[in-house]
């Protein structure tokens, strides 16, 4: 049967069908693949295809809960020590975000969006030095676990932005403290959840895409440490040096001083990222329109 494939003209992709071709025979033949339970994997893929439109993408999903995005992007980015590790894009990012200045706050649904959070850090090459002009691309839920594109109610790009760092590679924006929430559960992947006893919640995160000229593209999230689901995350997303904690900030004169006018969260993170070449997601959501 490879034979069959042995004229493919791009080199990679013959050595991917090839390689797919061996590993698909052998684990036929491994688990002793019944033609019903092939018929059922055939439902269960066509199943995936059904369920997805813009703002939802089953295949991505069941990549997530089986590990497989986890342990191409670990092999893809071969962070060293200390730099930037990367994480799952998950089903939801929605490219084109507006860029805005640094100090922006990214909640535009108000106090509804959840508890006030201040994030600030600074970009940085492996030696220290800032990184002027890198670009960070984030986004998140509300409180109630939602990001704005499957949740017509929320104002567009809710809690999504672009920002630049300044000379000395300092970064900063207001949003909301990640919750956890539940990966949806009403299609092919959320039988698979069921059938193998596993949880569908993700503790809660605040979603990156790092990226500079001369860097290696990193996507990443960045996982809120008193969360409870943190050690049992549903796509295996979490990595010790991706855990971070948020200060709970009460102080009066800060709170003043501050946008929001009431305590709230700060996370004071910096981001080292890797010599490479900088790469374009070319993987984005749509939004579900509020049906009319």
């Amino acid at each position: 049967m490879l034979g069959a494939v042995s004229g493919t003209p791009d080199p990679r992709t013959r050595q991917i069908v090839e390689a797919l071709i061996r590993h698909a025979h052998d684990f036929a033949r491994e688990v002793g693949l019944q033609p019903e339970e092939l018929l059922y994997a055939a439902e269960f893929l066509k199943r995936c295809g059904d369920v997805s439109d813009a703002s939802r993408h089953e295949f991505i999903l069941l990549s997530d809960v089986l590990g497989v995005t986890m342990v191409v992007n670990t092999l893809a980015a071969d962070a060293p020590d200390g730099a930037l590790e990367p994480s799952v894009l998950g089903p939801f990012y929605r490219s084109g975000a507006p860029l805005l200045p640094n100090g922006a706050d990214l909640s535009r649904g108000g106090a509804a969006d959840g508890e006030p959070a201040h994030v600030t850090g600074l970009v940085l090459a492996a030696d220290g030095s800032p990184i002027e002009g890198a670009e960070l691309d984030v986004w998140g839920t509300n409180a109630d676990g939602l990001y704005e594109n499957v949740d017509p109610s929320q104002p567009d790009y809710n809690l999504r932005g672009r920002f630049h760092t300044d000379a000395r590679g300092r970064f900063e924006f207001w949003t909301v403290k990640p919750v956890s929430y539940p990966i949806p559960v009403d299609g092919p992947v959320g039988d698979l959840l069921a059938a193998t006893n596993r949880s569908n919640m993700r503790p809660g995160h605040l979603h990156v895409i790092a990226s500079a000229p001369g860097y290696q593209t990193i996507i990443t999230e960045l996982y809120t440490d008193d969360d409870q689901y943190i050690e049992s995350d549903a796509v295996f997303g979490v990595k010790g040096s991706l855990v971070v904690h948020y200060d709970w900030i009460d102080d009066e004169h800060k709170v003043a001083a501050s946008p929001r006018k009431r305590p709230y969260w700060e996370l004071r993170r910096d981001l080292v990222l890797t010599p490479g070449t900088r790469t374009a997601v070319r993987f984005t959501a749509g939004r579900e329109e509020l049906a009319r």
